[in-house]
């Protein structure tokens, strides 16, 4: 692969940005502008951006992807986060790196909706960028286990560690074959723990939510960030949990400063 643009956004994009720095010269990075985020509403820049400065890597952040000037043939878009417009598309060579086994699990959640439908498999798609949603040509793929504790940060970990190989393999692309699903973006509904529920589902949903969402409960009448469990048997057991203006900390600790 030649000298390359990235367009990322996301921690998965960052990764996946510095594993392709230790290959290719990067000629820029395309991402989101620096939002306010955490409690007090700072001005926080996106996660690709930070690999990006400590790389030395030029950084473009454009409201708009079409108001940037774009100094490469080839560009890599993982966890960007916008829309990239038809103008951008026919003017050079974009490749999608996407952490599902498309066609199922288009879309901005892949990983987390894997895992909360019990998938027991996933992967990692490098596709031709296209307009409809995660619907283009695929260069290249490669399936992995989810394993039963895996949470979404153990599986967007394996997807990069196989991107820059999978990107080097992409030099023919064939239509994507089969069903779509889609895997909508995670809203404060999913974060909803119905403990009326199996303890598999429940589980499934607080990995899929970890580390960097979190799944919200009620537990001894107080409301709690649940970030992390195990199954026994039919039986869910609570590790680690985060009470609402604390920090995290183990379900057992939790437990002991309640009672005592």
């Amino acid at each position: 692969m030649p000298r390359i643009g990235v367009a990322a956004t996301a921690d998965f994009g960052a990764d996946v940005l510095e594993r392709l720095a230790d290959r290719h010269e990067i000629a820029f990075l395309l991402t989101r502008p620096d939002r306010p985020a955490g409690r007090g509403r700072q001005t926080t820049p996106p996660p690709a951006k930070v690999v990006a400065e400590r790389l030395g890597i030029p950084v473009l952040q454009p409201d708009w992807p079409a108001e940037a000037e774009l100094d490469a043939d080839s560009i890599v878009l993982v966890a960007y986060g916008a829309l990239i417009p038809r103008e951008l598309l026919e003017r050079h060579d974009w490749l999608n790196v996407h952490p599902s086994l498309l066609p199922r699990w288009r879309g901005a959640a892949p990983v987390e909706r894997a895992i909360m439908a019990g998938d027991e498999e996933t992967g990692v798609t490098v596709i031709r960028l296209a307009e409809e949603l995660d619907a283009g040509p695929i260069g290249a793929q490669e399936a992995f286990a989810i394993r039963p504790d895996d949470d979404a940060g153990a599986v967007y970990a394996r997807a990069a560690e196989l991107a820059p190989d999978l990107l080097e393999a992409a030099t023919s692309f064939t239509p994507q074959e089969g069903e779509a699903t889609y895997a909508e973006k995670i809203g404060p509904a999913d974060r909803e723990l119905d403990w009326s529920r199996p303890a598999k589902e429940l589980h499934d949903r607080i990995r899929a939510l970890s580390p960097h969402i979190g799944a919200r409960g009620e537990v001894e009448g107080r409301r709690l960030i649940v970030w992390r469990s195990r199954l026994d048997g039919d039986r869910l057991e609570l590790l680690e949990v985060q009470p609402e203006g604390g920090k995290p900390m183990s379900y057992d600790a939790w437990l002991r400063g309640l009672r005592s």
